[in-house]
């Protein structure tokens, strides 16, 4: 009996002095529709090959600036998650504020970085001031969905596409078909982050700020042109005042003939499609300027443990979710893009899937015309966004016409950049 009671002592010993040495680390996500189940598979493996690392969630956010508003806020009562998974465009917030950590010292320590698949170029994205603070998880451009059916129904050609805004309207008049509750097209404006407002901006060769960000520079030629094909997307293309959710349902179901949005929807609208139509995939329009650019849509893994235990399991964590692994698994949960090399170059994780799946390879062929998604500067960069988000409502609801439009977002944007 005292050599069985030794025994069960000392597996309760091991047990609880296995459970001591686990670390716990917890992670921050947003846009749950899209990453909840690619999250929880990578957290998954991560923790079948980690035992001694374990993964906690905190509740997702709806979009980009509600993870980035509830990091602020973490920060202020010192309940900041170990992880976070943040927009492009929001890391300048958390690195100018002292919240996330430069991981440029882990990246140091690591050996043989460069053959881990973490493109110099790509890297570039994640980071603020020359110091790297985010590595890339997702990435996205802008792309146009359409569907095959409605395109050869209203006599145009799916395997020639209309390049240009002014054919896509044309194309979008034909397909429109209220009398079968049929809409031609639709672009999704109010994209987080301004990032579809970027899209028509940089992609006729502007820019949102100065050089030196003191003055407003979305009210030149390039950001005229971009207010007025949104305005003309009302007026020429058949566009309504509807809802992202509204549009996505529509064009799934068959209602939507057209429709621009970002990449990201793509592993979930080709699942929904199937058996309903041919789903297609096209570039974003480009001026033709040799500025011409599309922002970098999508999401980094940034870290903001301060404990030095948490901050190596976040380590692990981060480049375990942004590496070969949970890069395949992002992948073909969604339509983002990696922003590690590897997976796409070995045939067992996504070569094959990129050669079966040539409506994924549009995104990854605009790659040379991408840009930074622009991040305004100041305490006033969130609220930025929301303002420019308001006036574009009022254009695409009809309230406000396109040019007048430019000058009140300018003069409200001005005012609240750093004096």
């Amino acid at each position: 009996m005292r050599k069985l009671m030794t025994i069960a002592a000392a597996a309760a010993a091991f047990v609880a002095g296995s459970a001591a040495a686990q670390t716990e680390i917890t992670v921050q996500y947003a846009i749950p529709d899209i990453f909840k189940e690619v999250q929880e598979e990578i957290a998954k493996q991560f923790m079948a090959a980690n035992p001694t690392i374990k993964v906690k969630f905190t509740q997702p956010t709806k979009e980009y600036e509600d993870a980035t508003q509830q990091v602020l806020r973490n920060a202020v009562t010192g309940q900041l998650p170990d992880v976070t998974f943040q927009g492009l465009n929001r890391q300048r917030i958390l690195a100018d504020r002292n919240i996330a950590i430069p991981l440029d010292s882990f990246i140091a320590a690591e050996k043989d970085w460069a053959t881990k698949g973490y493109d110099g170029a790509l890297l570039t994205l994640g980071q603020v001031k020359g110091k790297q603070y985010g590595m890339g998880f997702s990435l996205s451009t802008p792309i146009i969905y359409f569907n095959a059916d409605l395109v050869k129904k209203a006599g145009g050609d799916p395997d020639k596409f209309p390049a240009t805004w002014d054919g896509i309207f044309a194309l979008a008049k034909k397909i429109n078909d209220p009398a079968n509750k049929v809409r031609g097209f639709h672009y999704d404006w109010d994209i987080t982050g301004n990032w579809m407002w970027q899209s028509l901006v940089f992609s006729n060769g502007g820019t949102m700020l100065s050089a030196d960000e003191k003055k407003v520079a979305f009210d030149g030629p390039p950001g005229q042109k971009a207010i007025t094909t949104l305005g003309r997307m009302v007026s020429d293309g058949t566009m309504g005042d509807i809802s992202q959710a509204t549009a996505l349902q529509d064009f799934v179901a068959g209602r939507l003939g057209i429709w621009a949005h970002s990449t990201s929807r793509l592993g979930g609208v080709t699942k929904q499609t199937q058996g309903v139509f041919a789903l297609r995939t096209a570039r974003f329009p480009l001026g033709a300027g040799a500025d011409s650019r599309l922002p970098a849509g999508g999401n980094v893994a940034m870290m903001l443990a301060k404990d030095p235990a948490k901050q190596k399991a976040a380590w692990e964590y981060i480049k375990f979710a942004t590496g070969p692994v949970g890069a395949t698994i992002m992948v073909k949960g969604t339509g983002y893009f990696p922003a590690n090399a590897l997976p796409a170059k070995d045939p067992k994780m996504l070569g094959e899937f990129y050669a079966a799946n040539p409506n994924h390879q549009v995104a990854i062929s605009q790659l040379p015309s991408m840009t930074a998604w622009y991040a305004f500067p100041g305490e006033n960069g969130l609220k930025i966004t929301d303002v420019i988000k308001d006036h574009l409502q009022t254009v695409v609801n009809g309230s406000g016409k396109p040019d007048d439009v430019l000058k009140k977002m300018t003069a409200d944007t001005q005012a609240l950049l750093p004096k």
